[in-house]
């Protein structure tokens, strides 16, 4: 079985400049606007997980993930890919539990924050209290 290379893939920008799909994920969870086009722009020919997870959030277009998963070989990131399927579902509380054990495990993994930022920041998401009675 081959090897995959651990290094990110490259993407170029429309000035022929080449950045690792790490940088280019990192710049759009910084709120880059040029590089959520140009994460949008890749995604449809991209093999990166972190790249295909975040356009798949942004985009909302599920066949994203469907790759993203496909190319995942490493358990973080298959992991983001649940992540991103359970926040894309609207699965507040399956995800609320992958997100914190998958941080717990890997507390590096910038993406998943930011999912949890967005999900906890959601206009969906209520405060249900457990020990307060509905009247």
């Amino acid at each position: 079985m081959p090897s995959r290379d651990p290094r990110p893939a490259a993407v170029a920008d429309d000035a022929g400049r080449s950045e690792s799909s790490r940088e280019l994920v990192a710049r759009v969870i910084a709120g880059d606007l040029d590089a959520v086009d140009a994460v949008l722009a890749a995604a449809p020919t991209s093999a990166d997980p972190g790249v295909l997870v975040v356009a798949a959030v942004l985009s909302g277009e599920r066949g994203y993930l469907d790759r993203g998963a496909a190319a995942a070989g490493a358990a973080r990131d298959r992991q983001l890919v649940a992540l991103a399927d359970a926040f894309l579902r609207g699965d507040h509380d399956l995800f609320d539990v992958l997100v914190r054990e998958h941080l717990a495990a890997y507390p590096d993994q910038v993406p998943a924050a930011w999912l949890a930022a967005r999900h906890s920041a959601s206009p969906s998401r209520r405060f249900v209290n457990p020990e307060r009675s509905m009247s």
